[in-house]
């Protein structure tokens, strides 16, 4: 750990002393308005945090620290987790060590499996997971030095060493969860040989012959690693992180919000609508045949899943990704055949609908991950927010470093009443 250690230690002041030049020559200058849409639509569109790991450009897509998606999708999620922390991807030797690191920490207390044991079967799996995090927070490194009388400027490094425990457990935990939750056998061991993505694929004991469901792993692992900081996962975890409340704490609470169907749940209503369609025709329709179907959807009211972005106006990057890996490796299989179809049919119709008032109209990441994940083995539907989270625990941990590294304050943003909007409308 010493080489991200050190890179922090020196990358972290001088990122402070920018802040610090930033508040004393524009502190009170005005940088976005707040409209009433806003205040009532979520906080949507409203520039209210800042979030230096990663930026989603509207026209280019996932930047992360200032790297395209498009370009580090060759990279190891470890590789990313430490690009998200200090702004450079690592060298050889801090890819080995911080893989050593991860791998002298992969071991989980007898008591976590208890807890998660002791659930009915039926349980969801990722509120196992976030119950088994919620479980390991006694061990917090960051909790035993604050009560000792922690120094404010050291609160990352202690947030640095829970991030490593949490995430050396982490592949272990969620595959373990699902070796257990869909009644798949023994835990298959950590595998010191195996990167940690890689790791993740193996226990899950997915029949993977050639290596390509590893691939598709790590890739995932990639492409979701990070999303700026204001949707609601990583909005939530940051939240409570802003308060002190230690890492396990804050991962738990960024994994509850990703469980919302309006978030962490869109790939699967994404691949139940490709299904859908092939159940439908018993084939790949043909383009007329799709495009009658997309119309009546529309036409009952349905959105159609894995279309549109609240930021994004192109193709979401991350479906390219996912679009160029299945050209390569299952361009054959029926429902990647109906996505591909789908991406072909879908944007002109939604051009021109409701006369051409619908913003985006390009698939997102979503549109495409989830027939993957099926092809290559991952079938049990309920999984899939697990995969997603353990992807995103990369970022919350990476935001809350440096949320800490910065001593970002405590977020508390000023509500209102209804009625305090209409007497100040007036």
């Amino acid at each position: 750990m010493a080489i991200l250690l050190e890179n922090l230690r020196e990358k972290i002041p001088e990122t402070r002393r920018k802040i610090d030049d930033i508040l004393e020559k524009y502190r009170n200058e005005t940088v976005g308005t707040v409209t009433v849409k806003q205040i009532y639509g979520g906080m949507r569109g409203l520039t209210g945090l800042v979030c230096d790991s990663s930026y989603v450009d509207p026209q280019k897509g996932l930047f992360i620290r200032g790297i395209h998606i498009s370009e580090l999708t060759n990279k190891l999620p470890e590789e990313i987790f430490y690009l998200l922390c200090t702004g450079e991807l690592p060298d050889a030797e801090a890819v080995e060590q911080l893989q050593k690191e991860l791998y002298l920490r992969a071991v989980v207390p007898d008591y976590v499996w208890r807890v998660i044991y002791s659930l009915p079967r039926q349980t969801h799996p990722l509120t196992m997971l976030s119950m088994a995090i919620l479980s390991l927070e006694g061990t917090s490194f960051f909790k035993e030095k604050y009560a000792a009388g922690l120094r404010k400027a050291d609160y990352w490094e202690a947030t640095l060493y829970d991030t490593l425990e949490l995430l050396a457990k982490l592949p272990i935990l969620a595959a373990g969860i699902y070796r257990y939750r869909f009644s798949k056998g023994e835990l298959i061991p950590y595998d010191p040989k195996l990167d940690w993505g890689a790791n993740f694929a193996n226990m899950l004991g997915i029949p993977d012959p050639d290596g390509k469901f590893a691939e598709l792993v790590k890739l995932y692992l990639v492409l979701h690693s990070d999303h700026e900081g204001g949707n609601v996962s990583a909005f939530a975890a940051k939240v409570v992180n802003s308060s002190l409340s230690n890492l396990y704490y804050a991962v738990s609470a960024g994994l509850n919000g990703l469980a919302g169907p309006l978030h962490g749940l869109a790939n699967q209503e994404s691949l139940k609508f490709v299904m859908a369609i092939e159940e439908t025709f018993n084939r790949v329709p043909s383009d007329k045949e799709l495009e009658d179907f997309i119309m009546a959807t529309l036409h009952l009211g349905k959105v159609i899943p894995g279309y549109g972005h609240a930021v994004l106006r192109v193709t979401d990057p991350r479906f390219t990704a996912f679009l160029e890996f299945g050209e390569e490796h299952c361009q054959d299989d029926r429902l990647f055949q109906i996505v591909k179809k789908l991406y072909k049919v879908v944007p002109g119709i939604l051009k021109k609908y409701k006369g051409g008032k619908i913003s985006n109209p390009w698939p997102n990441v979503d549109a495409i991950s989830g027939a993957l994940l099926f092809h290559f083995g991952m079938q049990l539907f309920d999984f899939y927010t697990v995969m997603f989270g353990v992807a995103r625990v990369i970022g919350f941990s990476a935001q809350a470093i440096l949320g800490r590294g910065l001593q970002a304050p405590i977020i508390r943003p000023k509500s209102v009443t209804n009625e305090w909007v209409l007497k100040t409308l007036k």
